[in-house]
């Protein structure tokens, strides 16, 4: 079967690109190991959850994905408030000073992941979607490539773009270059019922021992994550129901009262990868296949979708070239993320690494920074600007 484009990956960002793509003229095809879990019934919350931009939602709109989300699950956040480990130091951001109804919205990933998947089966006829099917193996030549699936067929294409995640096999196969490492932490998720209201607010505690951070939930409901030191969170996941409401309670000074488990937690590790390569002749990678950050901005899914966005656009400005796979077109491509892409992976690892540390000095100077920062209102808008992208 011969097609202009197959993606490799159907989670956010790859179903998102394929139904960007649609309308584009271009022969479609997408490759999933498996459908996306969904829940028995409304009653059931998601632990993982995503801040979605309002830039991220817009894109979400013209795909027809966000309006099929329903409404009591997601949750505007108008406000964002930053504490330092010392217990003064604080950073707040508002969506009113930005000029903005909303500087994120809470979305549960398998609401998001559904919605994509939906969509896509209505698009059945314009898009042909291989799942569940593994890729088993990919041959690269000069003017297409092949690519093997687990029931025998093959698929030829101009262009693999690989959206499978962060240990991409579709990287693995390319050799594609990768620096990564290894944070010493995992990333606790759960959800709460909580005492106090919300307010709209999202809050982070840059702690000594992580980062913790409470997200807002329809009506008396938060989102946990906790990003700790292994021991730490090895710790918190064998404390018992009310043992770990209580430290999650003192470590957020008891902002939101008391607190309800109504989630099992779960966690997972945390890595920093950097890619040297998005593209390779014939191969592109986007979302967590070309970068993977620390959860601590919340960015990760946005900076997936800023992929998939700059990519559609650059197909259907490509003018000429009628070949979607040409080496000159991916490498505009590539040259127009590279700064989005660095300027994140230098951010959040660089903060990580900051509030990570114990040197005293260090730990005055951080502090005194989110003063500081909180004093320059320009600065803040021109933060708060970027992150609605």
């Amino acid at each position: 079967m011969k097609f202009d484009i197959v993606i490799i990956g159907g989670g956010i960002v790859g179903s998102s690109l394929a139904l960007a793509l649609k309308n584009s003229g271009l022969n479609i095809a997408l490759v999933e190991s498996r459908p996306p879990s969904t829940f028995p019934d409304d009653k059931d919350w998601d632990s993982r959850v995503y801040a979605i931009s309002p830039g991220s939602v817009s894109f979400l709109e013209d795909l027809e994905v966000w309006p099929t989300i329903k409404k009591t699950r997601i949750t505007p956040v108008h406000e964002m408030e930053i504490f330092g480990d010392d217990n003064s130091a604080c950073l707040d951001f508002s969506a009113y000073d930005a000029g903005m109804t909303e500087l994120a919205f809470i979305v549960e990933n398998r609401q998001l992941q559904t919605a994509t998947w939906n969509e896509l089966k209505k698009k059945i006829t314009k898009i042909k979607v291989f799942c569940p099917m593994q890729c088993t193996s990919i041959e690269w030549n000069e003017t297409y490539a092949n690519v093997r699936l687990s029931n025998g067929e093959s698929l030829q294409t101009a262009l693999i773009i690989g959206a499978d995640g962060v240990n991409s096999w579709v990287r693995n196969q390319a050799k594609i270059e990768v620096s990564q490492y290894s944070y010493q932490q995992d990333a606790m998720v759960a959800n709460f019922s909580i005492e106090l209201p919300h307010q709209s607010i999202a809050r982070q505690w840059f702690r000594r021992d992580g980062v913790l951070a409470l997200l807002p939930l329809p009506g008396k409901l938060v989102s946990m994550v906790w990003s700790a030191n292994e021991e730490q969170s090895n710790h918190l996941l064998n404390l018992s129901e009310t043992d770990i409401c209580q430290q999650v309670e003192e470590a957020s000074g008891h902002t939101l009262g008391k607190l309800q488990l109504i989630t099992k937690p779960i966690s997972f590790p945390l890595n920093f990868v950097h890619v040297k390569n998005l593209i390779k002749p014939r191969l592109v990678l986007i979302g967590d296949a070309a970068h993977g950050i620390h959860p601590l901005a919340g960015q990760g899914v946005n900076l997936g979708l800023r992929d998939a966005r700059k990519l559609v656009s650059t197909f259907i400005e490509r003018g000429p070239r009628s070949d979607c796979g040409d080496y000159m077109l991916l490498r505009q491509y590539e040259r127009s993320r590279k700064e989005d892409i660095l300027a994140m992976e230098f951010t959040t690892d660089s903060l990580q690494k900051l509030f990570n540390n114990k040197n005293p000095t260090l730990v005055r100077l951080r502090n005194l920074g989110l003063g500081i920062t909180n004093q320059l209102p320009l600065l803040k808008k021109r933060l708060i600007q970027y992150a609605l992208n």
